[in-house]
């Protein structure tokens, strides 16, 4: 197609031609579906990424400590055999206002000790003010920090990148030469690895569980979270079912991962199932037995337990929850043919494996792009015809009139859905208005007593009602009080916005300008219909894209405009010092909520229906500026002096046929 592009007149500006340099230009080759793997250090997260992609040496496992900040995206590398990673540091001023609230313990401190002796030792503790620790001097060894560059790594091996990582991912070691840790600048690390088929068209991204308090690595950790199509919870095997820090993940990111994002499928992986202290005094066959029976176990006591998840399940469709019990040691002792008393397939990794070779082989955009040169090139060989004058004519009118039809049927389904949600939030609304009072109150006199609580409402008023402890699970105040809201449309949102389907999926699934009819009865236009045909399916694609994205949008508005409206409450609230501190902070927060209450949940589920408005008015007029300009394009528009590209068309329509036909196998 570059070719093509190429024998274009590219000095011309009909505007035929400069449609057609536009859609070449536009054929996208490279959308990642994105994995999402969550637990908790010490999990088995690296050792099982290591063990999926049969790379053992790439991510640190064993006697280190992985940094719980840091977010690790894996992926291939398809340009060269080189292993390779990319360092994103937060900028310098982020540091600055991570330091100020370090000094000013509004964290707990256990994060001050962890973070600041991992970057300056124990200097930080003869170094106040902030401005000191700020000197360059500290950062001569990663000059990309202080220029807000991305720093780039390369090696020949797993195991050599690995440890040049170690500065930059871990936490802590048994090796104690290495006297800097530069993971509390680290945003992301990205590894890339050689020609990895199971990572062609997919990405592992090991993430925190609960966001971080750093604002730039919170967003990024949002749009991570927000763009898993699956998520992996990973935990010990012999505290699946009991460990609260996994259900804490799931349950504080089930509303991003689902309404919130673009989840389809959760994976509960329980690891270290080859491990029992009991294992050496058993014999082999009664070791493989002990596994199989606890594994068992595992799954049915995990599967009951995500079963009385209410607010987890209401995100997600039936059939999306599945535990794996896995052995990474035992799947990379048989892949080096040492003995075990698991066989290959017992160690389940292989059905992980599996899962990632169907993504890649369902990766839809290889036929995206083909179909799309597909039919440019028809369009192209179509504008070269004479003599279909009084087709296209007829053609024409005809499409445009069906056009119309098909756009009053979306038209209909969207006013019909933009008041079934209006008449959900009126509906939250109410009821949030009546208990958040009730709401605030419970979590500002828990059961919690003493100083532990001074510090949690501190830092929650310091970070615009977010928490986020080293251990526990992440306290929202804002999802807290707009929970009615969300409450009363997940069911018609996940309906309308599902994550398994395509959205809006009965009215734009049913919309058709019938060009394969129209093909049978007007033979001369074939090209041209065969274009518009390919172009309505584009078009169709184009818009499920925009409504996954926007949706995200749409669904976080709620709480995110509650957070604006508590703002000057939290301000006031941080505001307060000495012995009556808590006090004032938990009245200040009263009066303004009582203040508020009337008009902000009101304000909110406005912003949501003006964001649903929005995205409705963009869904129609794609629909008619696409078709109405491809209309125009390919049958009110002649070309005589396009190249004749026939030998190309040829060759994509048997691209073409062969995607369509495997697409269709696999399907089924």
């Amino acid at each position: 197609m570059s070719q093509v592009h190429g024998r274009l007149r590219l000095d011309e500006h009909t505007k035929l031609n400069d449609f057609l340099k536009s859609k070449i230009r536009g054929l996208e080759t490279d959308k990642r579906e994105l994995i999402g793997v969550f637990g908790r250090s010490g999990a088995g997260k690296s050792s099982l990424i290591n063990a999926v992609i049969e790379e053992f040496n790439l991510l640190p496992s064993g006697d280190f400590k992985a940094c719980t900040s840091v977010m690790i995206k894996v992926e291939a590398n398809m340009l060269n055999f080189k292993y390779e990673a990319e360092i994103e540091f937060i900028s310098k001023e982020d540091w600055k206002d991570e330091l100020w609230c370090l000094y000013n313990n509004v964290r707990d401190d256990h994060e001050i000790e962890d973070k600041l002796t991992a970057l300056y030792g124990e200097e930080w503790r003869n170094k106040p003010p902030v401005e000191n620790l700020l000197d360059n001097k500290y950062f001569k060894e990663i000059p990309e920090f202080l220029m807000e560059k991305k720093k780039f790594l390369t090696s020949e091996s797993a195991a050599e990148l690995s440890a040049k990582l170690l500065k930059y991912t871990i936490s802590e070691s048994i090796d104690e030469a290495e006297k800097r840790w530069y993971w509390p600048l680290v945003k992301c690390v990205t590894v890339r690895v050689p020609k990895n088929p199971l990572l062609q068209h997919v990405t592992l991204v090991d993430l925190p569980g609960n966001g971080d308090c750093n604002k730039s690595r919170n967003e990024m950790w949002k749009e991570f979270v927000g763009s898993c199509s699956t998520v992996w919870i990973v935990t010990d095997i012999n505290r699946a079912a009991s460990e609260d820090n996994a259900w804490e993940i799931l349950e504080s990111a089930c509303s991003l991962i689902g309404n919130g994002g673009q989840c389809q499928q959760i994976h509960f992986i329980c690891t270290k199932s080859d491990y029992s202290e009991k294992f050496d005094k058993l014999s082999r066959d009664a070791v493989r037995g002990h596994i199989f029976k606890r594994n068992m176990k595992a799954k049915d006591e995990v599967q009951k337990k995500f079963n009385t998840l209410n607010n987890v399940k209401k995100h997600f469709n039936d059939g999306c929850f599945k535990v794996f019990t896995v052995s990474s040691k035992l799947f990379r002792k048989e892949k080096q043919s040492k003995p075990t008393v698991l066989q290959l397939d017992e160690t389940e990794i292989p059905q992980l494996q599996k899962f990632l070779q169907n993504l890649n082989d369902c990766h839809s955009e290889t036929l995206n792009f083909v179909s799309g040169a597909y039919g440019i090139l028809s369009l192209m060989q179509g504008a070269r015809s004479r003599d279909t004058a009084d087709s296209k004519t007829e053609v024409c009118l005809r499409l445009e009139e069906k056009l119309q039809q098909e756009f009053q049927k979306i038209a209909k389904t969207m006013k019909k859905t933009y008041k079934d949600f209006e008449e959900c939030l009126i509906d939250g609304v109410r009821n949030s208005e009546s208990s958040c009072e009730e709401t605030l109150h419970k979590f500002l006199y828990p059961r919690q007593k003493g100083s532990g609580f001074h510090k949690t409402l501190s830092s929650v008023v310091e970070r615009s009602g977010v928490h986020k402890p080293k251990k526990g699970k992440l306290i929202n105040l804002n999802m807290k009080l707009s929970s009615k809201l969300t409450d009363s449309i997940d069911e018609i949102f996940r309906n309308t916005f599902p994550n398994e389907g395509k959205p809006f999926s009965e009215v734009i699934n049913a919309f058709s300008l019938d060009t394969e009819k129209l093909i049978e009865k007007y033979k001369a236009v074939e090209l041209q219909m065969i274009f518009l045909k390919i172009e309505e399916e584009r078009i169709k694609t184009r818009l499920t894209k925009i409504i996954r994205d926007r949706k995200k949008t749409i669904y976080s508005s709620l709480t995110e405009m509650i957070e604006d409206t508590m703002q000057d409450g939290y301000k006031k609230a941080a505001e307060f010092r000495g012995t009556h501190k808590l006090y004032n902070m938990r009245e200040t927060l009263k009066t303004h909520l009582h203040d508020s209450k009337n008009t902000m949940f009101k304000k909110a589920k406005r912003v949501m229906l003006q964001n649903l408005q929005m995205l409705m008015e963009e869904i129609m007029e794609t629909v008619m500026k696409s078709l109405n300009e491809a209309i125009e394009l390919s049958l009110k528009t002649d070309d005589h002096i396009i190249p004749d590209f026939s030998a190309e068309l040829d060759q994509m329509k048997k691209y073409y046929k062969q995607l369509k036909n495997s697409s269709h196998e696999e399907s089924n």
